[in-house]
Formats: structure tokens, C-alpha cells, sequence
């Protein structure tokens, strides 16, 4: 397939990638472990995939601020909430994924097709007209022609699909090397009009799940790429014209350890804010202390009366209550957007907001 041949183990088998293999998934198994840890670990794909999702959406020049992705109300979108929406989008489609592989433990064809429809909102499916070109940004200059013919695009997306489920001890591959190849192929293949980048950063998260490396979607690779976007980019294509998959393999396995490392620091200071802000907000405001009210802080960064009132079941007069107390008492600042008041979480939104890569 030239560009899209895919390497053998025994061309990934030096040192290089041994080392960088035995790095990514030392700090995936403790990443792992200690989401396995927490009582309360689903608040993590609420809290951290709104965060993922900005990530990745920024690599295709979707910009928004952490202000309007977290204050974002769909019923009220405009133009500058147009960024949110599409984050928003994302994080939907990382749902459908994760949903899918969770009940058929298989990423199918139809996993991937519903999780680009879910990021573009349309159900345009594989590319069926020729002319798509990636183009240098800064340039305009094509750099690359993936595939145009719509019988291959099928053909080859088949054949990817066939490799996410190929049995290790037949290709001797190791289940991240597998990802980093499929990450790939399947931006090579480019097989939608639009949503690419953003269905394949998905589909990386869909594969440490399927492969039990990770049991929920934490790992979140977008922050890594936007951060060394010029290589990611650099490499993608030199590897195509080279066919030396070393270096590609070195650099994606180095991200899954800078961000699983980053992942097991931002969780634990999670951790630990959830545990000093239970035990203050119990000891402070004890009539209206709740678990649900604990999770619903901080599930939102950005919490509303709606919200605590749907979460907890009470009225819209205890829900504003209670948001009012936790404002007087300082676990929450109120601030006004459009006609809407929110509750921000101000030590959660910082800890969000202020994560550093070590990329080393």
C-alpha cells in the first residue's frame, strides 16, 4: 500500500522503542490504577473529557476559552459560542465510542462512522467525491493526497479495522505500538470530508480501552500533539515518504507517558481538593451537605441552579438555596453570563486550567 504499508514488529524491535514502550506503560498502569482507586472515578470522564475535547478541537484551529466551553448553554449558542458547541460535539462523540466499544468490546466500522457523525453532526459517511489534499497551513502548499478512490478508502478502512483486531501473538505487536500504527493509517487514509483529526484522537482512546489499558477515557493525547504540533504534523508525513516507523512510534509512545504522568498528578490533586473541600463544606455547612452535592461541584467547574436542581431533586428555590450558601462561605464564585448566574468552582477551573506537560 506504499504510504500505507503497515511495519512489522520486527522493525519496531530496537531500542529505542523498547525503552520508550516500557516508559508509556508503566505510567498507564499506574494511571489505571489509580482511577480504579476512586470511589468516584466516573466524575473524571464528566471533569476531564470537556478538557480533552478543547485540546483536540484546538489542533484544527477550533479556539474557545475555558470561560465559554464551561459556560456554554446550548439554547443560548452564539457566534462566540460556536467554538464551544463543536467542543461540546466532541465530547458526545467520545460518549458514543466509549459507550460502543464498552458493550461490544469491538471498534467497528460503525464505531467509527458514529463517532465522526457525532463530532460533525452530519452522517456525510466515507468520502465518495476526489479532491480532499492536506495542505501546509502557513503555505497552502500540498504536502499530501490521501486516497481518493471511494471502493479503496472503503477497502483500506476495512483492512484497519481488521488490524485493531489482529491477534498479538500472530503480528507480536504490543497493543500502544498497534495504536500509534492505527493513529496513522487512519490519518493517511483521511476517510472523511471533515472531523479527521478529531475521530482519530478519539479512536487512540477507544483502543487503550478495548485492550484494558485503561478502563475509562483519562488519557488525553490532544493536550500532548497541540503542544508539539509541528512534529506531529512533521512526522506524520515523513513517515509516509520513509517508511521508517521508528521515529513516529518513539514520539506517540512518548506522548502516552508525558500524558499519563500528567493525568496521575492533575487526579490526585483532584483527589485531594475533592477530600478537603468534603470535609470543610461538611463541617461548614452541614444542613445542605450531600454527596450529590459534592459530585455535582465538581463535575462542573461551572455549576448552575439547573443543574444542582436536576442532580439533587430539589426545587429551583432550594437548588438557588444552596448555591447561595456555598457563595456566602467561599466554595464557589458567582458570576453573571448573559441572563444566566454560575457557580464557579474556582480551585477545580485552576487545576484544569494550569496543567504543564513534561514532554522530556
Amino acid at each position: 500500500m506504499n504510504a500505507l504499508d503497515i511495519p512489522t514488529s520486527e522493525q519496531l524491535d530496537v531500542k529505542p522503542v523498547w525503552q520508550a514502550l516500557a516508559e508509556a506503560h508503566r505510567h498507564l498502569a499506574e494511571l489505571k490504577g489509580l482511577c480504579e482507586s476512586l470511589p468516584n472515578s466516573a466524575l473524571l470522564i464528566d471533569t476531564l473529557s470537556l478538557q480533552e475535547a478543547k485540546d483536540s478541537s484546538e489542533i484544527e484551529n477550533i479556539i474557545t476559552t475555558h470561560d465559554e466551553l464551561y459556560a456554554y448553554e446550548p439554547e443560548s449558542a452564539s457566534a462566540s459560542g460556536s467554538a464551544a458547541k463543536e467542543v461540546q460535539n466532541y465530547v458526545a462523540a467520545l460518549r458514543v465510542g466509549f459507550a460502543d466499544v464498552q458493550e461490544s468490546g469491538l471498534i467497528r466500522l460503525s464505531t467509527i462512522l458514529a463517532v465522526q457523525e457525532a463530532v460533525e453532526l452530519n452522517d456525510a459517511g466515507l468520502r465518495k467525491v476526489p479532491g480532499t489534499v492536506l495542505r501546509n497551513q502557513s503555505t497552502n502548499e500540498v504536502v499530501y493526497e490521501p486516497p481518493q478512490d471511494a471502493v479503496l478508502i472503503e477497502q483500506l478502512m476495512s483492512a484497519l479495522v481488521n488490524f485493531i483486531h489482529a491477534d498479538p501473538d500472530f503480528d507480536g505487536l504490543d497493543p500502544l505500538l498497534r495504536m500509534a500504527i492505527t493513529h496513522h493509517q487512519f490519518e493517511s487514509i483521511h476517510p472523511f470530508y471533515d472531523g479527521n483529526g478529531r475521530t482519530g484522537r478519539i479512536l487512540n482512546l477507544l483502543m487503550l480501552q478495548r485492550d484494558g489499558l485503561l478502563n475509562m477515557p483519562v488519557l488525553y493525547l490532544s493536550r500532548y500533539i497541540t503542544q508539539t504540533k509541528a512534529q506531529y504534523y512533521q512526522l506524520l508525513q515523513s513517515t509516509r515518504v520513509s517508511g521508517d516507523w521508528v521515529p513516529w512510534c518513539v514520539y506517540v509512545l512518548r506522548g502516552v507517558a508525558a500524558t499519563a504522568k500528567s493525568e496521575i498528578g492533575l487526579i490526585k490533586n483532584m483527589r485531594d481538593l475533592m477530600q478537603q473541600t468534603k470535609h470543610t463544606l461538611r463541617d461548614t455547612l452541614p444542613k445542605i451537605y450531600s454527596q450529590e452535592l459534592m459530585n455535582n461541584l465538581f463535575r462542573y467547574p461551572y455549576t448552575k441552579i439547573e443543574f444542582v436542581e436536576r442532580e439533587l431533586g430539589v426545587s429551583r428555590i432550594t437548588a438557588a438555596k444552596y448555591l447561595d450558601a456555598l457563595t456566602e462561605h467561599g466554595f464557589v464564585e458567582k458570576q453573571k453570563k448573559g441572563r444566566t448566574n454560575f457557580y464557579i468552582n474556582r480551585p477545580l477551573f485552576n487545576l484544569l486550567t494550569q496543567i504543564r506537560l513534561d514532554n522530556e
